[in-house]
């Protein structure tokens, strides 16, 4: 099987995984390849901490089942669910899309804030800010109203909404750095980083370069072709 990274999508849905697949792929600038699995237990999105809790046994058994045929693994769930359980069990590296681009965002003991679409997730996006040492540097959570699974169905709407917590977390809580706290957030992340000067943090090109840097010659790969693995 040709050289390649894993991506694991800890929710169910095949569509979320193309589109985060893409995005890890545009991120390696054909460094290697992308493939991705995708968890079957847990809901479409993960919008509750028991759905976060549920889905981390599911990370690691698709972590351990393809950690042999790839150079690294990124869970792309913003509260890393079975990240530290997984790093224990292989030898490869394994990157969170939380824990990576709370790092960039904190780069410099810059203030950071969080916008996304679940606030039942509040509690432990903040947890796993103080777990990685960064809870000082958290100036808070924001959370669109509404849904999280019909808002994520409209692109222009979660755009727009994810949009003015971005704006309430800079002008309102003085952050000089905004993470999109979410994989399924990813195209909303992308879109948004243009329409602000301060910083927007898309956390799975972060996680991606984050793992990029721990693949001993990974960024001098010749251009590689799409990989499909099963879940």
């Amino acid at each position: 099987m040709t050289r390649h990274i894993l991506l694991i999508n800890p929710n169910s849905s095949q569509s979320t995984s193309a589109m985060m697949q893409a995005i890890a792929q545009r991120a390696t600038k054909n460094a290697l390849a992308v493939a991705v699995a995708t968890a079957e237990r847990s809901p479409a999105m993960i919008v509750t901490e028991d759905d976060l809790l549920a889905s981390a046994e599911e990370v690691v058994e698709i972590g351990l089942r393809h950690a042999a045929d790839c150079v690294g693994i990124v869970v792309s769930a913003f509260g890393d669910p079975g990240l530290d359980d997984l790093r224990r069990q292989v030898t490869i590296p394994v990157v969170g899309i939380c824990e990576a681009s709370m790092r960039v965002a904190s780069q410099g003991g810059r203030p950071f804030g969080v916008a996304t679409t679940t606030p039942l997730l509040v509690d432990a996006i903040a947890a796993r800010a103080a777990a990685l040492g960064f809870a000082q540097l958290l100036t808070g959570i924001r959370c669109t109203a509404g849904d999280p699974t019909a808002l994520a169905d409209d692109k222009a709407a979660l755009t727009q909404a994810l949009g003015e917590m971005v704006e309430a977390c800079i002008a309102t809580d003085q952050a000089q750095a905004v993470i999109i706290g979410g994989g399924p957030l990813g195209e909303a992340a992308g879109a948004l980083q243009p329409r602000f000067s301060t910083p927007v943090i898309s956390p799975i090109p972060c996680a991606v370069a984050y793992l990029l840097d721990q693949i001993p010659g990974a960024r001098r790969e010749a251009p590689m072709v799409a990989v499909t693995v099963g879940r």
